[in-house]
């Protein structure tokens, strides 16, 4: 959010402690950003009334004192920017930092640092303008809530009408079944049904069928007593043994070899197994859910699954849809990771240009969101500004049928996107097109033809 004004132009004054406000007071406090400057030796040297009242702290306090004991930021102990500006010459821009304000409240700030000096150009200290951005965060939070569900982020409607089933699911013991391609989110789902359901305070152990040779994957399951074969040394607990009371996830279930199979059926038929050279059986407690990318129905049909566990496990099930069958939720998606790789890679990029999301909105995403997740940590490793075009995606292959297929859905969602995206802008930047239209990588022209279209035009 960069301040209406710069203050790298105003001319240097000497800020002592008076009982009337100067000119250059005067000047800073109609300001409607705090700022602040500070002299070489971080002694600050004005402090205007709207730093006073984001802060609480007033200006007499402030003269004077070192910035960071006015402050309290999270950045001072870590990453001071103003000192990184005047170490490198490049201004700040709309950072994100929280300070601890006078009652002790942590407070969402935007700043902007520049470098002061006086008439010959030499450097005479720093100025560092800033906004209270709690009420955007607080929208941010609220927004990103609605799409939360257990950890699911979501708007689609088959979606969410699964959700609202899994509290009636997770409170009997039956067994689940995750239907979809991989990266639809089946785990997350097996976590909701888990957390929700009474064995929540129990281990959640997932285990992959396919990642593991069969020799492994048995004793990986099962687990196996001291002596069991000869590098047997002691007993080992398996998947079985430490899910006990809780649930055990087994994920890519249509890979079991047809020899686990069987031993899994008795397993949840007579709930109890046997360690791998054990002579007695272990009683088996944990809920099973079980997930698969495979049709596993004419797996069963055709005698490569076996009908009997398929029937066993196939008690509940659930298919979860391809995201690009559900293209609504991508940028709700794209929201959610820039939030996750902005604290991750400690960066500040604002949005998603509205051609780079509308190519995002048209992919197929045969990875799904596992694969959108990567795109746009893709995007955060070559971005450097604070939006991400469309040059720093990945080659997307976008097929011309799968334009065809859904260009009403994906025209309608992008246009809820877009309003919301622009809406946002505007309420963050307080209706200033010129700053709104610079967060979101846009001309101003540009986005006065989108507040008209969408009704935005206070």
């Amino acid at each position: 959010m960069k301040s209406c004004i710069s203050l790298q132009n105003l001319p240097i004054f000497s800020f002592m402690k008076k009982s009337h406000p100067s000119t250059s007071d005067q000047i800073l406090d109609s300001i409607a950003d705090g700022v602040f400057t500070v002299d070489a030796d971080w002694n600050v040297t004005s402090f205007n009334k709207a730093a006073e009242k984001i802060t609480g702290t007033s200006r007499d306090d402030a003269l004077g004192r070192k910035c960071w004991e006015v402050f309290h930021a999270d950045v001072c102990e870590r990453e001071c920017l103003l000192k990184k500006t005047l170490k490198t010459k490049k201004q700040a821009i709309d950072k994100t930092v929280h300070i601890v304000n006078r009652d002790g409240t942590v407070v969402p700030i935007s700043i902007s640092t520049a470098i002061l000096k006086d008439e010959k150009g030499n450097v005479t200290g720093g100025v560092e303008t800033f906004r209270d951005i709690s009420e955007v965060e607080e929208l941010r939070k609220e927004v990103s809530g609605k799409y939360r569900h257990h950890d699911i982020i979501t708007a689609d409607h088959r979606m969410l009408g699964m959700i609202e089933l899994l509290p009636v699911v997770a409170v009997t013991d039956s067994p689940v079944l995750l239907l979809g391609e991989s990266g639809t989110g089946k785990e997350l789902f097996a976590k909701a049904i888990h957390g929700l359901s009474g064995r929540g305070r129990k281990p959640f152990v997932a285990v992959n069928c396919g990642a593991l040779p069969e020799n492994l994957l048995e004793s990986e399951l099962f687990g196996y007593r001291r002596g069991a074969f000869t590098d047997a040394k002691t007993d080992k607990p398996g998947r079985f043994d430490r899910a006990a009371g809780g649930t055990l996830f087994l994920d890519e279930i249509g890979e079991l070899p047809r020899t686990l199979q069987v031993k899994l059926l008795r397993v949840l038929q007579e709930r109890q197994f046997e360690p791998l050279g054990a002579t007695e059986s272990v009683p088996f407690t944990a809920r099973v859910i079980a997930a698969t990318n495979r049709d596993l129905q004419r797996m069963a049909a055709d005698g490569s699954f076996r009908q009997d566990l398929y029937y066993r496990i196939n008690v509940v099930p659930f298919t979860l849809p391809p995201l690009r069958d559900r293209p609504g939720d991508v940028p709700i998606l794209v929201d959610h990771f820039v939030r996750h790789f902005n604290i991750l890679m400690k960066k500040e990029i604002r949005s998603v240009a509205p051609d780079a999301m509308e190519l995002l909105m048209e992919y197929t995403f045969p990875g799904n969101i596992r694969e959108l997740e990567n795109i746009v940590h893709h995007a955060f490793v070559v971005c450097q500004g604070a939006v991400i075009e469309k040059r720093h995606l990945p080659q997307l292959q976008v097929r011309d049928e799968g334009r065809r297929t859904r260009p009403a859905t994906v025209k309608g969602t992008f246009e809820e996107y877009d309003r919301k995206t622009v809406e946002e802008a505007l309420i963050a930047h307080r209706f200033k097109r010129a700053d709104a239209a610079r967060a979101l990588g846009i001309n101003p022209a540009t986005l006065w033809r989108k507040m008209k279209k969408y009704g935005l035009i206070p």
